[in-house]
């Protein structure tokens, strides 16, 4: 498949694992067969957020995610702080260049990445919206390559790669996706999008012919689903995970 055919069947997707499948086949085929996008709409200035809430996909075992993502050692990830100060693509020679300056904590994580053999690499942060909004990718190198051969690479084809990933991150930030504990029902969505049109408990309870207690039950529900304390918190939720008013497949 050409590089447009990958972008008609991106633009064309309809779920988040739809987008990815091409992007785990594109990238593999340029010699990036481990890659992970983090995608976060919840940063503050000391937190990306709790990590249930963020968009993570990755092809990388078991063994790597599970120190780096579920232990949380990608807070002081290098080429993670590159990315939240910079917007564009970065190969991994960064780290060579930078290594005097980083923390011990910076340090650990890039003895971990060696022991795991993720070493050469570029990494794309995406353009932003909101200062509240992060996306960035990571794409590994297979097992052998150095960074001066990812460089070379990148000096040939980077630029198709980095569309593609940009289209692939735009289509990702507009498709539905959920990281709550639970998945919402679809009286619990269609609640929440009466309240999202502004209606009151009554309005609601007319609507859909219920009670307004039955009607305070699913919101209740939603809110436990979202792990939130209001229901203003989990209208704001499921609109940024793109959850509510959306087309039915």
């Amino acid at each position: 498949m050409s590089l447009l055919d990958d972008i008609e069947t991106i633009s064309d997707a309809a779920t988040v694992e739809a987008v990815w499948d091409v992007l785990v086949d594109r990238l593999g085929r340029h010699g990036f067969d481990r890659l992970m996008y983090g995608l976060t709409r919840y940063k503050t200035a000391s937190s990306f957020g709790d990590p249930q809430d963020m968009l993570i996909l990755t092809n990388h075992p078991p063994a790597y995610t599970d120190r780096f993502i579920g232990d949380a050692m990608y807070f002081h990830a290098p080429m993670v702080r590159w990315s939240e100060e910079n917007v564009g693509a970065c190969g991994w020679r960064w780290v060579q260049d930078n290594f005097d300056s980083f923390t011990p904590a910076e340090r650990k994580v890039l003895d971990f990445n060696r022991s795991m053999g993720v070493i050469a690499g570029y990494t794309i942060s995406f353009p932003h919206s909101s200062h509240r909004c992060r996306g960035a990718m990571a794409l590994t190198a297979r097992a052998g390559m150095a960074q001066h051969e990812v460089d070379a690479i990148w000096a040939e084809q980077g630029r198709e790669i980095h569309a593609l990933c940009n289209v692939a991150h735009l289509k990702l930030m507009s498709l539905p996706y959920s990281g709550s504990r639970r998945a919402l029902t679809r009286r619990q969505r269609e609640v929440l999008e009466w309240v999202g049109d502004g209606k009151t408990m009554q309005d609601i309870a007319d609507i859909m012919g219920l009670t307004p207690a039955t009607i305070e039950k699913h919101l209740r529900l939603a809110r436990d689903a979202l792990d939130v304390d209001t229901t203003a918190q989990a209208v704001m939720k499921v609109s940024l995970q793109n959850q509510i008013f959306r087309l039915e497949p």
